[in-house]
């Protein structure tokens, strides 16, 4: 069970992309990374970009479940994933 004071936040990240981005498509959240998915580098730079793109402090995103997937969880502190996609669409 969740607390009241978090959300999870389900999204897709695709490596090696020319540039770093965060859009929301029809079929949820698809971030975009310029790293390498080795060593976890890809999902650190998903993080950073999703908490930069929701505008919430980088460590209120943590990595809940997906860190050998593209298919990932993340738990946000504030915020649920229909707020997130709201914040994501007004950017």
């Amino acid at each position: 069970m969740l607390h009241a004071e978090m959300g999870a936040v389900t999204v897709r990240v695709v490596p090696r992309a020319g540039r770093t981005s965060v859009e929301v498509r029809e079929l949820g959240i698809v971030i975009w990374v310029r790293s390498i998915p080795e060593g976890g580098r890809a999902t650190e730079e998903a993080r950073r970009a999703l908490a930069r793109a929701l505008g919430v402090p980088a460590p209120t995103v943590r990595l809940r479940t997906g860190a050998r997937s593209r298919t990932k969880v993340f738990d946000i502190d504030g915020l649920d994933e229909p707020e997130a996609k709201m914040r994501l669409r007004a950017t």
